[in-house]
């Protein structure tokens, strides 16, 4: 055998050695799923039977006192009656053209994943911030999660939990959560060291100094990453409604498959009134949160 023909064959055995990996990787996730699905899925049941509770509560009540409450939420964040007075026409139009089942139904999904985010993302991002070595071993893990395509993260999810809310969730987390612990992590190590010398001058624990000092003037910082977590969980409305979750995607993606220009418009503007909204309402609190801590 010659030097060129044993040379042509190093590409077939490569192309079979990647295959017998390929299986018996597939087939330990197959093993894996099979053990202890049934395990994690209970282990969400709870979170399911909240976003089921949370998702009948917002259908539930009436379309005038949602308006009223979200008006109120959004007024008491901004102090703007300008940025309430358009929250109100928003959702008003929203429901005017037929879409506020789904409308609430998407809010339902993201209002929980951005509350698990920041629930989950803070504590990283302050353990991020006060550890060096956590840092480093953080970040490669954020780029991956920031970086990888959506649908690729999404094939282990459906694989081992199904289609349905939970995977939704996960897979949205996974997506929107790397912005709040990066900007947390970046807003308490932007802190003036000579702030917390005066604060351990004067007596203060490590944990009074986080609490006391770190963390509110980190604050515009944090509110910056909880306002791209919103933004982004939002980009993955129509991504989560292939996966069986409901909501404005749905419309969406039935529009895409099927030609239908304006239920494809209609819906596609009613997530953007929802990303715009939100934004406004995240930016306008950040803005106030550095004035009172003497930014302005």
């Amino acid at each position: 055998m010659s030097d060129k023909s044993w040379l042509s064959e190093i590409p077939q055995l490569d192309r079979y050695q990647l295959l017998s990996i390929r299986k018996t990787l597939d087939g330990a996730y197959r093993s894996f799923s099979r053990e202890y699905g049934d395990s994690i899925e209970s282990f969400f049941d709870p979170l399911l039977s909240f976003l089921i509770w949370f998702e009948k509560l917002l259908l539930g009540t009436p379309w005038w006192l949602v308006i009223a409450v979200l008006a109120v939420f959004a007024y008491a964040a901004s102090r703007s009656w300008k940025l309430t007075l358009g929250v109100m026409a928003a959702f008003f139009l929203i429901g005017f053209f037929g879409m506020w089942d789904n409308t609430m139904r998407t809010m339902s999904i993201i209002l929980v994943s951005t509350m698990l985010a920041i629930i989950i993302g803070i504590p990283i991002g302050i353990s991020m911030a006060r550890s060096d070595r956590v840092q480093s071993i953080v970040t490669p893990i954020l780029d991956v999660m920031q970086t990888m395509p959506a649908f690729v993260y999404l094939i282990p999810v459906v694989m081992l939990l199904g289609i349905g809310k939970i995977p939704g969730v996960i897979a949205v987390i996974i997506y929107a959560v790397p912005p709040v612990i990066r900007l947390t992590n970046l807003g308490i190590r932007l802190v003036d060291k000579e702030v917390l010398e005066a604060a351990t001058a004067y007596g203060a624990n490590p944990m009074q100094r986080l609490f006391g000092v770190q963390i509110p003037l980190a604050m515009p910082n944090i509110m910056a990453g909880i306002n791209q977590t919103i933004m982004m969980a939002l980009a993955m409305v129509v991504i989560a409604s292939m996966i069986g979750v409901k909501g404005l995607g749905q419309p969406v993606l039935k529009s895409i498959t099927n030609q239908y220009f304006t239920l494809g418009l209609l819906n596609g503007l009613a997530i953007v009134a929802l990303a715009i909204i939100f934004d406004r309402i995240s930016q306008s609190y950040a803005k106030r949160t550095l004035q009172n801590f003497g930014g302005n």
